[in-house]
Parts: structure tokens; sequence; C-alpha cells
């Protein structure tokens, strides 16, 4: 039995990478691997080639035409990669899952298509979602187009307030080459379906720009295909609603505006930038290098393609373009534990008094989380010892991306011993001592959507334990102050206001624990009051464990776990869909959950839901710092083991007294050099940052 702890909400794991399968000999573990850059081009050249899509470039070009968003990997069918992975069958076929924008119809819809087989496509068929539910148009994920036209019209309405926003933030949007404005979009897109409405927060465009808005929110309608028919619907400056564009400028006009003036950023540390300001009061240094982490005698974990292994553990990984990190085949001695490990959304829920403050739900997946895996800093990001890989994602683009050093693969000293023990002799001497150090292996990855970044990790443990950790960090989301807002949050610098939120994470476990059949309960303590069996007439506690039924829930948000059967045509309990049209999404899940089904001896999903509640404090300035802002689950064996399988570590310590009381000559015992050696990685910090289409 594999049990699933809960430390604030919960427990469990996951994790993934890129990579594609070897020409050679190519490990299983192939079949989850995601698509090479030929791969990803093959399919975009296929269906490029195919005349009744009609299709045309991402970039350029009006909104209504046909085009590609998005290609990845389309995961094989459980059956088939079993029956591969188990029986010797057949590889399964390679497929590829393609997002297509129909805009240059009648009736615009988004419709997504299995291509393959691969590496040679030559052939597609329409893929569905659950109930047979059609993606409108309106549910589209932005693109870089949208935002250009976006921009365009907003600089274009924007122009009878440029006196108004020169005299209040001295920066503008008129022939700007610098000291320019720039905005934030605010999702839900509207208040119900077909809507495509969206308030933009309008900031001034330094660095940290997130934490400088200017008081000034702006409804922009474009839900027409057909920028010219877009058109500002509604604004708010500084606390007051206004109509129109020529309202507000006319009450600035007549001197009827309180005007929120800002005063002049400086030209060195802003308070939004990371440059050092103020000293410790301790004077201890900090302009030298701190601890490192390292590894003396080489790697002790083995990376080949997308499998990793270390120790006990084996699997598979991915990084889905749509929605991060995924594991497969998740092994302990060859042994499988589950099958599927995954993030599945992220979502970020806003109050406040603005506009767009109250308007903002932001669910991750409709902002291609996946794709947003920017280059990790080696020696900040991950350890000077890490293995860095680079993903691959064609998502709004005329070709694959490559993102480099997008992951990170390292061993880490966890600062705390995995278990150990000092046998006293209560004499002044002991027994014996013995301890197995701390370590863990780290699959890391971030997302970085717009102003957030969200770092996963998933942790491998030696004594068969798996954890699932996400940091949330970057810039709040902040918003203009005003006296009415401090009711949905704290003032945290002259004119900001960090609005109160809460994070919400879900993951997909598919746990296949000594075969796929398998079954869920709950297990509690209560004490027992009974009569002492050895003193007559006393009384004593005695724990009773017993399995209460579990409480059915709704949907991901609201509980911490839900278990449903597994069905093919349930992958995710999400989509980049649901971010736009939340009212009516193609994926829906209390669909998966009111079924009724039985959940005894069958093949199961545990659906995970951590998070927390975040109330921005002036120390989140420049950004939200790590300590504190982490949540995730544990995936631990109960009963499953003869004994903690970390017994097969060679890495432990014992110390045995050879004269004991005395105590003064010892017998040491370890099966690992006795000095680790040196410890330094001698090359300087680099950096390169881009990520390019290849």
């Amino acid at each position: 039995m594999w049990l699933l702890g809960l430390p604030w909400a919960l427990a469990l794991l996951v994790a993934v990478a890129s990579s594609s399968p070897s020409a050679d000999t190519p490990d299983p573990a192939s079949i989850f691997a995601d698509l090479s850059p030929a791969e990803l081009r093959a399919v975009r050249t296929f269906l490029m080639g195919r005349p009744e899509l009609g299709l045309s470039p991402s970039q350029g070009g009006p909104l209504a035409k046909n085009s590609l968003f998005l290609v990845e990997l389309l995961p094989p069918k459980k059956r088939s990669a079993l029956r591969f992975l188990e029986h010797g069958g057949a590889q399964p076929r390679r497929e590829a899952r393609a997002v297509i924008f129909f805009g240059a119809q009648a009736e615009p819809n988004v419709t997504e298509l299995a291509v393959g087989p691969l590496p040679h496509p030559s052939s597609y068929r329409l893929l569905g979602f659950k109930g047979g539910r059609a993606v409108p148009f309106s549910a589209r994920p932005m693109t870089q187009l949208e935002y250009e036209l976006l921009h365009e019209a907003l600089v274009a309405t924007m122009a009878p307030l440029e006196p108004l926003l020169r005299e209040a933030t001295g920066f503008g949007f008129q022939n700007c080459s610098e000291r320019c404005l720039t905005f934030s979009d605010i999702a839900p897109r509207g208040l119900g379906p077909g809507e495509r409405r969206t308030w933009l927060v309008i900031q001034r465009f330094v660095e940290g720009f997130f934490l400088h808005p200017t008081g000034l929110e702006v409804l922009l309608d474009h839900q027409d295909p057909d920028p010219r028919r877009w058109a500002v619907r509604r604004l708010w400056y500084n606390g007051r609603y206004f109509g129109s564009v020529r309202e507000l400028a006319e009450s600035h006009a007549q001197r009827m505006l309180p005007l929120a003036r800002l005063p002049e950023p400086p030209a060195r540390q802003l308070f939004s930038s990371y440059e050092p300001r103020g000293h410790f009061a301790s004077g201890t240094p900090t302009e030298v290098h701190g601890a490192k982490v390292c590894e003396p005698q080489g790697r002790r974990y083995r990376l080949r393609g997308n499998r990793l292994e270390y120790g006990g553990w084996s699997l598979a990984f991915r990084l889905r373009s749509s929605a991060g990190l995924q594991l497969f085949d998740v092994r302990f001695n060859r042994e499988r534990v589950a099958y599927e490990l995954s993030v599945q959304e992220a979502i970020a829920f806003y109050g406040g008094h603005s506009p767009a403050a109250m308007q903002t739900k932001y669910m991750d997946a409709g902002w291609a989380m996946g794709a947003s895996s920017y280059e990790l800093a080696r020696g900040v990001d991950c350890p000077e010892t890490a293995t860095f890989l680079d993903a691959y994602h064609l998502l709004d683009a005329d070709g694959p991306v490559r993102f480099r050093h997008a992951l990170c693969v390292f061993e880490l000293p966890t600062g705390v011993p995995l278990r150990r023990h000092f046998d006293s002799d209560f004499q002044g001497g002991f027994h014996f001592y013995a301890g197995l150090e701390g370590r863990a292996l780290v699959l890391r990855t971030t997302s970085t959507v717009y102003n957030y970044d969200y770092i996963w990790d998933f942790l491998l443990y030696p004594n068969g334990v798996l954890e699932a950790k996400v940091h949330a960090t970057g810039y709040i989301h902040a918003t203009f102050y005003t006296p009415e807002g401090q009711r949905y949050g704290s003032r945290v610098h002259s004119h900001l206001l960090g609005n109160i939120h809460t994070h919400l994470v879900h993951y997909k476990v598919d746990l296949d624990v000594a075969g796929s059949g398998n079954s869920f309960e709950t297990m509690d303590i209560r004490f027992e009051n009974i009569s002492n069996p050895w003193s007559a007439g006393a009384r004593g506690w005695d724990r009773d464990s017993h399995t209460p039924g579990l409480t059915p829930p709704l949907t991901h948000p609201r509980y911490h776990l839900a278990v449903t059967r597994r069905h093919e045509n349930e992958p995710s309990s999400s989509s980049i869909y649901t971010q736009n049209d939340p009212w009516e999404p193609p994926v829906t899940f209390e669909s998966f959950i009111r079924d009724n089904e039985t959940i005894e001896d069958q093949d199961l999903v545990a659906w995970v839901t951590v998070g927390f509640l975040h109330v921005p404090h002036a120390e989140d300035i420049p950004n939200t710092a790590t300590p504190g802002n982490a949540v995730g689950f544990f995936l631990r064996p109960f009963n499953f083991f003869n004994e903690d399988p970390s017994v097969a570590s060679r890495a432990p310590v014992i110390v045995r007294p050879l004269d004991p009381p005395t105590c003064s000559r010892l017998e040491i015992q370890r099966w690992t050099p006795s000095s680790p050696g040196a410890c330094v990685h001698p090359e300087p910090f680099t950096y390169n940052g881009t990520y390019r289409q290849v």
C-alpha cells in the first residue's frame, strides 16, 4: 500500500523533461518523450500542406485566418503502453496533438487533431472532448498577433488621454521610444460565454513594470476578428469609472479630475529592481560566495534521453507545452508504483476594488505555462553541478523554438539525516551511533507566467518517498492604491496595492500499486476508553483505527482530494480553453466524479489540490520570496516494503566503541571514501536567456 500523506492540505508526487528517442537503441521510455524539433517540423509541414485545412502562418496577417497554434506529443493510450512495457508488445503508434484556430470561416472554432504516425506523418483524425463539447473561437488562448493588434488599438484609442498621462506619470503611448507606457491584461475576458472583453492595467514601462500601475484601467472589447471594430467600453481612473475615453479626457481638460501624480522613477535602485540597497546590521559578508552543492565522486544518477534513474527509482518524464511536467512509468526497484504523475493546472483568484483586480481569476494552463519554461541560471536556479536540459516548443510560432536549459536535474543534500540514532549507555558513553545522510534527486523547471514565477520541484528520496513541491515567487499582481482598496490587500508602496489572492495547484496521480486494480480508503485515528487488562478497575486509552467514507468532491479547487475511475477520455482536469471560457469549458471536472462509479479494485486516479492564501505585504517588494510560499504533497510507501528500502544505500556511517565504557578507541564503518575530497566548481557564471526558433 502507498500512503498519501497530507502536510498542510495533502500529499503525493510528479515530474518531467524534453528529449527525443534515440534512433539506435530507443529506451522504452521514449514512447513518452516530447517531440523532437524534427518531429515538430514534420507535423507542421504536413498540416500546412493539406489544402482542406487552408492554414496560414501564425505570425502576421489577420486574426480571421486558419492557423496552427500548438503541436505537442499525444501520449499513447495506457493499454497500448502497458502492453509494450510489460509484455513486449508492439511499440505504440507515435502521434502529435495539434491545435488549430479556424478563424477564416462562417462559424470560427478551435479544433484539435491527432497527427501521425511519427516521424513521418501521413494522416490526421479529430480529437474530441468528453461529451462532444466544441471549442468556440472566443475560448482560444491569446496569440502574439492578437497582443500586437491589442497594443495598436490601445495606442490609437488612448490618444486623447496623452496630456493626462504625461502630466500624471511622465510617460505616454504616443510616438514612444522611451518613457513608454505598457499594459497587463486580465482574465477571464468578460462575464459570460462568447465574450472577449479584457481589462487592461496601464503601467509605466520600467524594470519590474508590474509594480508601476498608473491608476488607469481600460476595458477593451476585442471579440470581433476584425480589429477595426474593437472599442473601449469602460475606464477606471483613480477610483472613478468613466463611460468613454472622451469623458475622461474632458474631465481632465476641465480640471475636474483629481490626478494621481506619480514621482519620477530613480535611474538607479528602483524599488522594483534587484539592485542591492541597504545593509545587514550584523556586517557578515555577502559579497563572497556562500555554501555550494558538489559531487566530489561524480554523479549518482543516470539520465538517458527522457529516462531518469536514481537508487531504486526509474521513471520517464516530459515537459508539456500546454500544462508542464508529466511523469510516466514510475518504478521503484523495477516495480511500477504509478503510471502517470502530472501537473494539471495552476489557479490564482484575486480580490480587489478596481475592476481589473476584482475580475482577475488566472488559470495558467490557458497561458501555456508549460511553454513558459525560460532558462534556468546555473548556481542560482539550480546548483552548478546540475544537468541542464533544453526544451522545444511549437506554440504560436512558425517552427519549433528552443528553450535553453529549461529543466535541470541534481542531487541535493537535504541538510538533515534521512535517519540516525545515538544509542547512549547512560554512563557517559554509547553503544553505537549510526546515521544515513539525507539526499534527494531533484527534477526542476519553472513557469514564468508574466508576473509570477512558479518553481516546480519533484524529489526522489532513497527510502521510496516522492515529493511534489511548487514555490511561488516573482512579482505580485498589484493594482493602483486607493483607500477603498485596503479592504482587499495591503499598501506595499506609495501608489501600490498588493491584492489578496489564493493559489491553487492541481495534480493528476495515476497510481498503479501492485497492478492497475487498486482501491481507495482513508485512515483515521480515535481514542477509545477501555478497562485496563492488567490492573482491575483502572481505565486506559487505546487507539482504534477505522475507515470512514470520503465525502465525494465536486470540483478540484473545492476539495483537497478526489478519486475517480481512470478513463482515456478524461486525460486532464483542465484545458488551455478554460481561462477564456470558464462558464462553458470543454473540460468539466465535475463530470469526472458525478457518474457514481465504483472505485473498488479499479484503475484509479487521484486528483490532488494544494494551495495557499497570499496576503501581500511590503516584504513582497521587489519579489515574493520562496520561504513560506511553497506547497506540495508526498507519495509514501505504507507496508509496501518489508523494511526501509534505503538500507540498500552504501552511504551510512556506523560508529562503535571498541573499549566500552571508556570509548577511547572507535570502530568507524563506512562504505564510501573516508573524505569526499575537493568541492569546487571552477567555471564562472554564464547565462544566455534566449529562446529562438530553430
